[in-house]
């Protein structure tokens, strides 16, 4: 069966890659509290831009937030004069609470998510008992991508792919010769993301990756974290297809999906959850909003106690 979303993603690399008047300017801002790489991606045609995983700074002991990460983003997109057009999740993060609040106040842009976030919507809205106020239908967010929808930074041409796995809604964004794939890899010599949240699936993950993998060699791979592997010294978050493919610890070339789904689950069986999952995901699913006040104008964040 042939794949004319992937297809549509080739032909958009491709031109990029003889035209380098198609390809975005890229800038990462890594914050190293959560090993998360924050992406601004502009037009220089343009000047428009995207803003792709941010991360609102987040104290667990205290339950406060600061904004010191995402001011950064802002300093920079100001002092380049440029235009936000979009604010881009990957997916519903389980690692770092999202900025894109703030962002939006601050900058404007459309908030964009996969569709499938009603999904983790419905997951965990159950398994944090949040009511029948608590909207699943994605509506917190301004736009919610289906696989193969293209849209436009500027001039830039620009396509969401659908890649479960990690999570069910997890999306790619390809914008010209770059591709933001969120925690679906990691560096080479670091692997791949777990698969064993809530309708987190490793074969899924495995096809995704794959599927990522059938794109140009060249192509620009982007990663959502880097924990500097063992051995390495410096903290790294751009790669390459022909890199993954030669040098994936865990799915290069010649790794067999029933081998990957092996070796992954019993990898996902020794983890202990993310230190910062509670928090992350009840504001996630809301779009980076807190719940709301309860009666003293106070949000709260609940643990559930031996339910996960």
């Amino acid at each position: 069966m042939t794949d004319t979303n992937l297809e549509q993603a080739t032909k958009l690399v491709e031109a990029a890659v003889a035209d380098p008047s198609k390809k975005p300017e890229i800038v990462g801002f890594f914050d190293e509290a959560t090993y998360t790489i924050t992406y601004v991606v502009h037009d220089p045609a343009t000047s428009e831009a995207a803003i792709i995983d941010s991360v609102l700074d987040y104290r667990p002991n205290s339950g406060r937030t600061s904004f010191a990460s995402a001011d950064k983003v802002i300093e920079y997109v100001n002092s380049k004069n440029l235009k936000v057009s979009w604010l881009l999740e990957t997916h519903a993060h389980a690692d770092h609470l999202s900025a894109a609040p703030y962002l939006q106040e601050k900058l404007g842009g459309k908030l964009a998510i996969g569709k499938a976030i009603t999904t983790v919507q419905d997951v965990f809205g159950k398994l944090f008992n949040a009511g029948t106020e608590f909207q699943r239908d994605g509506s917190q967010f301004d736009h919610l991508f289906e696989d193969g929808d293209t849209f436009k930074i500027g001039t830039l041409d620009a396509v969401a792919l659908h890649v479960p796995g990690h999570t069910p809604a997890d999306i790619a964004y390809v914008i010209g010769d770059a591709v933001f794939l969120g925690d679906t890899m990691f560096m080479p010599d670091y692997g791949t993301a777990r698969a064993d949240f809530p309708g987190g699936d490793a074969r899924q993950l495995f096809k995704s990756i794959k599927r990522l993998l059938e794109l140009p060699r060249e192509t620009r791979l982007f990663m959502c974290h880097d924990y500097k592997a063992p051995g390495r010294d410096t903290y790294a978050w751009e790669s390459t297809v022909g890199a993954q493919r030669d040098g994936n610890v865990h799915v290069h070339d010649g790794v067999v999906e029933d081998e990957f789904v092996e070796w992954r689950q019993a990898r996902d069986a020794t983890l202990d959850l993310p230190e910062l999952i509670m928090p992350s995901v009840q504001v996630n699913i809301r779009g980076g909003h807190m719940p709301a006040p309860e009666s003293n104008g106070v949000s709260y964040i609940k643990i559930p106690v031996n339910a996960v």
